[in-house]
């Protein structure tokens, strides 16, 4: 059976400099506050400088907004949102490698992907891999319909976020302390920017 997914999962969007260390970073931060990460996703923007990581964990707001203000304060993170309360789009990505031993067993897979937004990339004599994109909810729906044929392997890549409109995360409006932040750093000793 899937993973029940909890109404305690809190999705937190960080855009980040892309540098070596952020990640062990805000991983640690996570570890010492004793909050397990449910995904982690991290990949450049449009701006080979910034990345942006979406994160989900079991939290209840009251934390979520305690997990944000801790990451706010680190030094190579830029901006932080907790997006569930925001308009937004979400999807995930999983790839299941299902047993496909006969005709059977192949038409049945067949009926369930044409129902979700699934299809079969790759067939082999035994096992077919089906990809399917959706919101997690969504995932976990399908998860449970092709169980009964044997999966025998999965992954997802974790959820991703992006707020609808132009407000939210968009790297053209960082914050002015993030500005100041990142001049401050360029400067050498003399006040010169390097």
């Amino acid at each position: 059976m899937a993973a029940a997914i909890t109404q305690n999962k809190v999705t937190v969007v960080a855009l980040v400099e892309n540098e070596p260390g952020v990640l062990n970073r805000i991983a640690s931060l996570f570890r010492r506050r004793a909050f397990n990460i449910d995904s982690l996703t991290v990949g450049r923007t449009h701006k080979p400088h910034i990345s942006r990581m979406t994160i989900r964990v079991d939290a209840g707001p009251e934390y979520a907004r305690k997990i944000a203000t801790n990451l706010q304060k680190l030094v190579n993170v830029i901006d932080v949102r907790i997006i569930d309360n925001e308009p937004h789009v979400e999807r995930d990505l999983a790839l299941i490698k299902v047993r496909n031993d006969d005709a059977d067993s192949r038409n049945t897979i067949t009926e369930i992907c044409d129902r979700y937004p699934a299809r079969i990339v790759d067939v082999g004599p035994k096992v077919a891999i089906i990809e399917i994109v959706g919101t997690e909810s969504i995932i976990e729906e399908f998860i449970e319909q092709v169980q009964p044929t044997g999966i025998v392997e999965m992954i997802r890549t974790g959820v991703v976020s992006m707020g609808r409109g132009t407000r939210i995360h968009d790297t053209n409006f960082i914050n002015r302390r993030t500005l100041l932040e990142a001049a401050a750093k360029a400067r050498n000793g003399n006040g010169r920017i390097v």
